[in-house]
């Protein structure tokens, strides 16, 4: 068993205003999207530009923000947003969705592929491995924050707060859905892939490991199980990704065309 030392959410206060260690890995995760990316556009033969990342990174950035604002308020809050129409607004009580910044991410980067004249799928692909640093600097942001805490446990690894024992899953999915997710598919990515390839490979990534944990990840509480007491909302989230990421890998290696990323 493992004390929780409590960390105190808030980094540094300059006056009136609170910097929130989340916060600050969501900073982290976007300046490692964009150094990552850098780096791939910079390889021979890429058809990417530093001006292409600069724009794509931003066009992320406005994604994941507004998308996992929203979907967090439709996925978890609508008895909260029933009770405050002001709630969407407030950013503090309640937070961010992967699967909205997910649905937001995957809007604006086709906005960004169309006002280019790129191809969308080749977009997806370029982007592909960029998340997983920041999924795994969100994680350890809600492990600072002491939030998303697993069941009750007697496993040596498990922390102790608020005199019980728990695991740690923020920490599995900072490992799962973050670094593992960002080996392999950074690795899948070095050498050409057939087109969508690196997006299936992605979603089905990001959704098994997801499922996974959610095994011992105790849901919202204004949610909670929809099955006995395992089915969660993240399973029901992931479930279409893993599906969707299962065709697309079918699709690419069935169709095996090449990737517009880099020159033929």
């Amino acid at each position: 068993m493992i004390q929780y030392p409590g960390f105190d959410p808030i980094a540094f206060q300059l006056g009136p205003v609170k910097v929130h260690w989340y916060g600050i890995m969501y900073l982290v995760g976007f300046v490692a999207a964009w150094w990552l990316a850098r780096r791939r556009a910079a390889r021979p033969g890429s058809t990417w530009k530093a001006q292409d990342v600069d724009d794509v990174i931003f066009f992320a950035m406005l994604g994941v923000i507004l998308g996992g604002r929203i979907g967090y308020v439709l996925f978890y809050g609508l008895g909260y947003w029933a009770e405050d129409p002001l709630y969407p607004f407030k950013i503090t009580q309640g937070g961010m969705s992967f699967h909205g910044g997910l649905i937001g991410v995957l809007v604006a980067v086709a906005l960004f592929a169309w006002r280019r004249r790129r191809r969308v799928a080749d977009v997806f692909d370029f982007m592909a491995p960029l998340p997983g640093l920041g999924l795994f600097a969100g994680r350890i942001g809600n492990f600072i924050n002491g939030e998303l805490w697993g069941r009750v446990t007697t496993v040596p690894w498990g922390f102790r707060v608020d005199g019980e024992v728990r695991h740690a899953t923020q920490l599995y999915e900072a490992a799962l859905e973050g670094l593992l997710l960002f080996a392999v598919l950074w690795w899948f990515t070095m050498k050409p892939r057939p087109r969508l390839a690196p997006s299936g490979l992605f979603l089905v990534m990001y959704s098994l490991a997801r499922m996974l944990v959610e095994f011992w990840r105790v849901p919202d509480q204004q949610i909670g199980y929809f099955a006995g007491s395992w089915l969660t909302m993240g399973q029901l989230l992931s479930l279409p990704m893993l599906l969707a990421g299962i065709v697309l890998l079918g699709y690419a290696y069935t169709r095996r065309e090449p990737s517009g990323n880099r020159a033929a």
